[in-house]
């Protein structure tokens, strides 16, 4: 009965268990910054407002 080899082979499973875990996680992390900027860059850019006065869209007129 091999204790020692039994031991470390364990702890050699483990560390390969724990290193895959590792690179899915970071897979899974690349993934999901992909697909977070191709929203980031899907969202329309607002109207130019360079025609306009300098005074128009400063105030909102409301009556109650």
């Amino acid at each position: 009965m091999d204790i020692t080899g039994n031991s470390l082979s364990a702890l050699a499973n483990s560390t390969n268990a724990q290193a895959l875990s590792v690179a899915v996680l970071k897979k899974a992390l690349d993934s999901q910054t992909q697909a977070a900027l191709s929203l980031i860059q899907a969202i329309p850019q607002p109207p130019s407002t360079s025609g306009l006065p300098p005074n128009v869209g400063r105030n909102i007129n409301t009556t109650a």
